[in-house]
């Protein structure tokens, strides 16, 4: 099998616009999250601080507020995709973002503003579940995985820039404008959705919505062992990277004293996924999704107890960590898109339905994970190694029995 994926993506997948710009678009409508999350970083304890939470880390809430929203609701937006189809629900859900970014702004209490983060996250999970369900549309298999891992490429983009943006809005405005650039991306998607994506979704392909029809869809997604398998294993191995995001600024700023420059070390730190997902879009079509994964989730654990033991060692010295972690964090690159591909390769002909237990599953789990792991910060570093250390096990646990005991096997459909 080739191992340019571009042109094995193009072969061998229908794609309604120039594969640049399905990549792109895919990409982007999945950065709305990453930007929704990490714009937030640098401006955490102004808001902390203008709305007098009480504590500290409640400032975290900004962020996980909006996580806790992206979950459930995925289940929803999977079947009423599969029914009406992907474009008119995707405009809806844009709409939507567009409007509670924009009424963040103006949020007169503390408890408004995370009421409005949780809808806005309810707004997001649609187009995380639709976009999702367009790429299994389109592909399936290593070609899924190659397209994802490019998208995924291109999608790390924001989360390396997205705090910058945050430091650069701080600059020229208030903090208010953290959440008006959300709006302002929301509409500058809706508008690129509109003109450029038809729907992925014939309607001879659309699924019935009754209970019982909904019933069986989400029976079959649960009963299939490796769809459920790697949801979770993808769930509890993301909660470690939820747990860094929520408390980066507080890594940086009261570990580290590096506050003023968070922005350049978050992009530090998030590039590794990038390069990793560049990486992985080269090679999966070859190794095979499983050899890959498995490889790298032992890689993750290991990199994490290195840097642990580096940290009693140097006594958390910031350019021991900052290299270790980097690796480390970077193994998320290789595992999420492998993961999902994985997961949903079983699931063609319900791919919505499988897209949203699949978003609620990881986005539930990470969120509480990732909401449980950061709380615990204490001033340094070892409750964030620790969560990466015993989430990583514990994934690698459900990924042996999800394989039956079997890693780096190349499984069917050649994954």
């Amino acid at each position: 099998m080739t191992s340019n994926p571009s042109k094995t993506a193009a072969q061998s997948s229908k794609l309604p616009v120039p594969l640049w710009e399905f990549i792109t678009m895919m990409a982007s409508l999945l950065a709305l999250n990453a930007l929704a999350i990490d714009t937030m970083i640098p401006a955490l304890s102004m808001i902390g601080e203008y709305y007098q939470t009480p504590n500290e880390n409640d400032q975290q809430l900004v962020i996980f507020a909006y996580v806790f929203g992206f979950g459930l609701p995925q289940l929803i937006f999977g079947p009423l995709s599969d029914r009406f189809g992907r474009r008119g629900l995707l405009q809806i859900c844009l709409i939507g973002f567009t409007i509670t970014g924009m009424a963040c702004m103006f949020a007169q209490s503390f408890s408004v503003l995370l009421a409005l983060r949780f809808v806005q996250g309810v707004f997001a999970a649609g187009f995380r579940v639709i976009a999702t369900s367009i790429i299994r549309d389109i592909a399936s298999g290593r070609t899924m995985a190659s397209i994802l891992s490019l998208i995924f490429t291109v999608f790390m983009i924001v989360p390396i820039i997205a705090p910058a943006i945050g430091t650069a809005v701080l600059t020229f405005a208030d903090w208010h404008w953290t959440f008006g650039i959300l709006g302002i991306a929301g509409l500058i998607m809706l508008t690129w959705t509109f003109l450029r994506l038809p729907d992925s979704l014939p309607p001879e392909k659309r699924q019935p919505l009754n209970w019982a029809h909904i019933g069986r869809c989400y029976k079959t997604v649960l009963t299939t062992r490796v769809a459920i398998g790697y949801m979770f294993a993808s769930g509890i191995v993301f909660g470690a990277l939820f747990s860094f995001v929520g408390a980066a600024e507080q890594i940086f700023e009261d570990v580290f004293h590096r506050g003023d420059t968070l922005w350049i070390w978050f992009a530090v730190v998030a590039s590794g996924i990038g390069v990793a997902s560049l990486t992985n879009s080269r090679i999966v079509e070859r190794v095979g999704m499983r050899r890959i994964s498995h490889t790298v989730l032992l890689l993750f654990i290991a990199m994490s107890v290195i840097n642990i033991v580096a940290m009693r060692i140097s006594g958390q010295n910031f350019w021991v960590f900052l290299p270790l972690f980097t690796l480390a964090f970077g193994c998320f690159g290789m595992i999420g898109a492998n993961f999902s591909s994985l997961a949903l390769e079983p699931l063609g002909d319900i791919a919505g339905y499988a897209a949203a237990v699949y978003g609620t599953a990881t986005s539930t789990i990470s969120a509480l994970i990732g909401f449980t792991i950061a709380r615990q910060f204490n001033g340094t570093v070892y409750p964030i190694l620790i969560g990466f250390i015993c989430m990583g096990l514990i994934s690698l646990c459900i990924v042996l029995w999800t394989e039956r005991g079997r890693l780096f096997e190349v499984g069917e459909g050649k994954a």
